[in-house]
């Protein structure tokens, strides 16, 4: 079994050391307190309040309906349960469109959500903005490769980089990041060799998803490797128990004991006291 990173609240500068020192990172999602818990429980490096919430939460068909309002309150939730991982929120799909939002924004997600980094999607498009918000002392992670709030550009959520213009133009997007001072990089949907490539390449750690295990760091929404949701089964996702069945399974024996008067039973009852049974009699 791996040795946990450290003991103490995980930095940026703990993520710089972990790479610098081959030691993977973890990752998970987590959008509320009682999942915040229990992540952090296990020792993992860094929680994201992702806003896949607005498919894995609000049952929506990708992450643009999200607003920022939304995110902040989902990640005071998740603050409350952590006391070792990281804490990075997602920036919603068109609150960092300017360097101006984009700080306004971030600075709300730490002052009002509690987090301790935001990410965004992009690459050479949002070098800029990352600069801006890091120079005021914002730690930014980004997010290049498949970037969900570009679905609709990408024609879908397809891997990106097999072809060689695109897998270059994910190469300059590596660099320009991490020039613009993100202090690490989540990698999706992408080759593993290219994967590998930019994680040997960049000084920053790489956080993949869909990427192959060349990565400095794994993330998985956190309810794919419980295997909570049945019907969804991407390539890239290993189920690591399957809640789905074991929640049904308990719902419905709970629901059979109650129609046939099993539940509550005595032991899960109250009663009056000696005295008030003497009264009521």
């Amino acid at each position: 079994m791996s040795k946990v990173a450290t003991s103490h609240k995980v930095t940026v500068l703990d993520l710089r050391r972990m790479k610098a020192e081959n030691r993977r990172i973890t990752m998970l999602t987590a959008y509320d307190y009682t999942m915040a818990r229990l992540v952090d429980a296990a020792g993992i490096d860094i929680v994201l309040v992702g806003d896949s919430l607005g498919m894995v939460v609000q049952g929506r068909d990708n992450t643009l309906p999200v607003t920022l309002d939304q995110m902040i309150y989902h990640t005071q939730c998740v603050a409350r349960g952590l006391q070792r991982a990281q804490l990075v929120m997602d920036m919603p799909f068109m609150t960092y469109h300017t360097s101006a939002k984009a700080l306004e924004n971030a600075g709300r997600a730490l002052s009002e959500g509690a987090a301790e980094a935001v990410k965004m999607e992009g690459g050479e498009d949002v070098a800029e903005t990352i600069y801006t918000v890091t120079r005021q002392g914002i730690p930014v992670m980004a997010h290049i490769g498949l970037t969900p709030q570009s679905v609709h550009a990408l024609g879908g959520f397809k891997v990106q980089g097999r072809k060689a213009e695109r897998a270059e133009q994910i190469r300059r997007d590596a660099v320009a990041i991490e020039q613009a001072g993100a202090f690490s990089v989540v990698l999706e949907g992408m080759p593993k060799e290219l994967a590998a490539e930019i994680s040997q390449a960049l000084a920053i750690p790489t956080i993949g998803i869909g990427a192959g295990n060349g990565c400095d760091g794994q993330v998985l929404v956190v309810n794919d490797l419980l295997g909570m949701d049945e019907a969804f089964k991407p390539r890239f996702v290993k189920r690591y128990a399957n809640l789905h069945e074991t929640i049904v399974e308990a719902i419905r024996a709970y629901a059979g004991e109650v129609r046939e008067g099993i539940f509550p039973d005595e032991a899960h009852s109250f009663h009056l006291s000696t005295r008030r049974k003497r009264e009521v009699a």
